[in-house]
């Protein structure tokens, strides 16, 4: 392994020197998140086949510790109050008495969230959650939540409180409704006809 000695003086996430005056000044647009998905790796059982399978409590109460954190650091860039505060007011809630799984959604519901198109959104529009306008980022990722069409996050900012809680941050609508099953199929003897060859 070859190792520089001016290692220590470079960011690790741009590999660009501290020192140079091209280094981006503004703070990032999210904490680095790695930390909190390795650890819902261990506690999603959305996708595990054994429907007895249960997490451990201390690994439930670290994703929601994890992520309650990264918030509280994206919290400190925010101005004013907004759904961020309760967000994590709830995470860490949920750190200190973690529930016995974790109720959010599964991959598959995050791929098809509907995708805002970059064509309609306003240089005024921003994430409810990370509070930077849409339109900053070179290449951003918008989604609008199915409870209400003016409900739109960055996917980076929203995925991750999704798969812990199944709701909507703004007005807490439970997005995966459990439905209702068919009902039976209606039997032949019901409608009122009559056959001659079983009676």
């Amino acid at each position: 392994m070859i190792s520089s000695p001016d290692m220590a003086s470079y960011e690790v996430e741009h590999n660009v020197p501290k020192s140079d005056p091209n280094a981006p000044s503004n703070p990032p647009r999210r904490p680095d998140l790695s930390t909190f998905f390795s650890t819902l790796e261990h506690v999603d059982t959305s996708n595990v086949s054994n429907e007895h399978a249960t997490p451990i409590p201390s690994d439930v109460a670290a994703a929601f510790r994890t992520l309650g954190e990264a918030f509280q650091r994206m919290r400190m860039y925010r101005s004013g109050e907004g759904p961020l505060d309760g967000m994590i007011e709830s995470l860490l809630a949920d750190a200190e008495t973690p529930p016995k799984e974790v109720k959010g959604v599964s991959q598959g519901f995050l791929d098809e969230l509907e995708r805002v198109p970059n064509k309609i959104l306003k240089k005024s529009m921003d994430c409810p959650i990370c509070g930077n306008a849409f339109l900053e980022d070179e290449y951003p990722l918008v989604v609008r939540l199915p409870c209400n069409k003016n409900h739109m996050f960055d996917l980076e900012c929203i995925a991750p409180w999704l798969k812990l809680h199944a709701t909507c941050p703004l007005d807490r609508k439970d997005l995966v409704k459990e439905k209702a099953p068919p009902p039976p199929p209606k039997d032949e003897e019901e409608d009122g006809e009559w056959d001659d060859m079983y009676a």
